[in-house]
Order: structure tokens, then sequence, then C-alpha cells
């Protein structure tokens, strides 16, 4: 699965729970909210006042480093 900034916290969590970390260590405490599963990661990012570059970037690197 290839994930974007288009990518709802609901697919990002059902391909990875470990990314579920990295969000609540940004601030997005509410990741086992219902209604934010079919948010996209840059409207949650907007919601929590969130670089979404950052973010993002921080979940390629782990799931790079779980691929080497």
């Amino acid at each position: 699965m290839e994930i974007t900034k288009q990518t709802t916290m609901g697919e990002m969590l059902q391909y990875d729970r470990g990314i579920a970390y990295i969000l609540m260590q940004s601030g997005m405490h509410c990741v086992g909210c219902p209604s934010s599963i079919h948010e996209s990661l840059e409207e949650a990012c907007m919601v929590h006042g969130l670089d979404v570059d950052e973010v993002f970037g921080q979940i390629q690197e782990y799931l790079n480093s779980k691929k080497a």
C-alpha cells in the first residue's frame, strides 16, 4: 500500500498499527476516535494545526525503517 497525504487515518492504521504511535507523538490523541478514521492525513493535520509534511515525513521514515 502506498500512503499519501490523502490516505485516510483508518486506512493507515489498518495497514500498520505502528503509525498510531507517530500520530499520537505528533499531538493527534484522537487516533481511536470513530470520526477521525474517515479523515485524510492532510485533513487531520489541518484540524490539529500540524505541519502535514512533517508528520508525513515521520510516517515515511517509520515505514522505510521497517523495509530495511
